[in-house]
């Protein structure tokens, strides 16, 4: 395996992350849940 064969198939994961990522934090799913967490420094104790 040619280096810049491995450096192609590294850049491919970390793309395929980052997209997944993406993907998961703009779900409907966790819209509630990152709602309250961004109300939190706001909350008092």
């Amino acid at each position: 395996m040619d280096v810049n064969t491995l450096r192609s198939v590294v850049t491919v994961a970390g793309f395929l992350c980052f997209v997944g990522i993406v993907l998961w934090a703009w779900s409907g799913r966790n819209a509630a849940e990152f709602d309250q967490a961004a109300r939190l420094p706001f909350e008092q104790d």
